[in-house]
């Protein structure tokens, strides 16, 4: 099965073939394609138990080489307190360790001198974050994970310092893949991150999202930039905003289909997108909704959670030049696993692009 088969996870809530629910036909899907591939993704928050558990679960299963970012010996203790087999020394990377720093350091010195005296990169070299990020940025693994324990702001502010954004783009935004009780898939952008922004950071957040629809789905992305107003149906320097991102992201991508500005029904539903905007390529169709600002993504996102039924996949960071992520501090050990294969499909797909 290759990256494009995960749109088998879009049949319904039960896969008829196998039985699985949408959510465990969408991670079978992400362990076959990435099977062979030996994707290795940097567990930052390596001493939480959560963490642990679940590289244990990728581990076994296969799909993605995890590497657990902490002390050795604190890992190992807290794994056997745990109950969790030990983790392999070979999948520890040990922050205590001098000589397995010094590579890192060498990155980090690079990158960050000018910016940072060299006593602050000596305590950065200390942060686990910083040392997944580290070896993110030297090609030693394939994607990061961080946030089990930190602040989103933190994850953000050690990838835009080691990584940088993806050439062409200076927004880094976020998405959620909402998997609906229909077992459709549907993203949601920007829920996360950029609080107001503005025409280009919107467009920017359209085209990005897109992106990580294709990877995570294998499906083409059809892009509605949501607003109260359907094709100036309604006059406001608000939906002024939302027709020039759509303006300005078809200019970005024109092999993308995006429009805008489309109210949610109309984009969403396709007897109201037939009848208030005919002829659209978009409405009616959309499987990728941007909002105007933070406010309404990440409202919008938890409504379709908790009032919807649907589950929330994310926040999937997009925008930088290789894939780090972020975890909720109250994630789970399935949360960390979902989060950790679906960089591991950003990167396999950022290395293969998906055929159109």
């Amino acid at each position: 099965m290759t990256v494009s088969d995960i749109a088998g996870a879009q049949m319904g809530a039960v896969d008829p073939r196998t039985g699985l629910g949408a959510l465990d036909a969408l991670r079978a899907s992400w362990r076959s394609a990435l099977a062979g591939r030996n994707i290795r993704v940097a567990l930052a928050d390596g001493e939480d138990p959560r963490v642990i558990a679940a590289s244990a679960r990728l581990s076994d299963s296969g799909t993605v080489v995890p590497y657990l970012i902490g002390r050795q010996k604190v890992i190992q203790d807290v794994a056997a307190r745990s109950g969790i087999g030990p983790p392999p020394g070979s999948l520890i990377v040990d922050t205590a360790s001098a000589d397995e720093a010094e590579p890192v350091a060498a990155v980090m010195r690079g990158v960050l001198s000018g910016r940072f005296t060299q006593a602050q990169i000596a305590e950065l070299l200390a942060d686990p974050l910083y040392v997944a990020t580290g070896l993110l940025r030297m090609g030693s693994v394939d994607a990061c994970v961080g946030g089990a324990s930190r602040p989103t702001a933190e994850v953000l502010r050690a990838g835009l310092r080691l990584i940088g954004t993806a050439p062409g783009t200076q927004t880094v935004s976020s998405c959620f893949l909402m998997v609906l009780p229909s077992g459709k898939l549907v993203a949601y952008g920007d829920c996360a991150v950029i609080p107001v922004p503005d025409d280009q950071q919107l467009a920017e957040i359209g085209v990005a999202t897109a992106v990580t629809y294709r990877s995570l789905t294998g499906e083409r992305p059809v892009v509605a930039m949501l607003s109260f107003s359907t094709m100036g149906s309604a006059a406001h320097a608000e939906v002024d905003k939302v027709r020039r991102a759509a303006e300005i992201a078809r200019r970005l991508r024109p092999d993308l289909s995006i429009e805008g500005e489309l109210q949610f029904d109309t984009a969403f539903v396709a007897e109201i997108g037939a009848r208030k905007a005919p002829g659209s390529a978009v409405a009616g169709r959309a499987n990728v909704l941007i909002f105007p600002n933070l406010d309404a993504g990440n409202i919008g996102y938890k409504i379709t959670e908790r009032i919807g039924g649907a589950a929330a996949l994310g926040p999937i960071l997009q925008g930088f030049a290789q894939p780090v992520n972020d975890l909720s501090r109250g994630c789970s050990v399935d949360d960390i696993e979902f989060v950790a294969l679906a960089s591991a499909v950003q990167a396999a797909t950022a290395a293969a692009p998906l055929p159109e």
